[in-house]
């Protein structure tokens, strides 16, 4: 069965047995040259800068895996109240996190 994921404190249908606990995942990333450089030439003429969005795509999709599977890892059927937070470590480099509190449900 898939790990149920959700913003809300709840899970739409289904009641909570009881709280696991806080799950975390995380990943720092470092931009690359060649981006920096496309980058830069888009600053010029406006745009989406795809090369860094598909960069923090990435790493969203990382560290909620890695929330995941903390989560399983932990026997959870859900994690709920999940949040993403990122932070800058240098100016070429930040970290994603994904978080939230893993649930058993009845």
């Amino acid at each position: 069965m898939e790990t149920i994921i959700t913003t809300t404190d709840t899970v739409p249908g289904r009641e909570i047995a009881h709280c696991i606990g806080l799950v975390k995942g995380s990943t720092v990333r470092a931009k690359h040259i060649g981006s920096d450089i496309v980058a830069g030439l888009r600053n010029l003429v406006g745009g989406e800068v795809k090369e860094y969005a598909s960069l923090l795509a990435g790493a969203r999709e990382q560290a909620i895996d890695r929330m995941l599977s903390e989560a399983r890892t932990m026997g959870a059927d859900a994690v709920v109240g999940m949040r993403l937070e990122t932070s800058t470590i240098t100016q070429a480099a930040s970290e994603v996190v994904a978080y939230g509190t893993a649930v058993k449900l009845k």
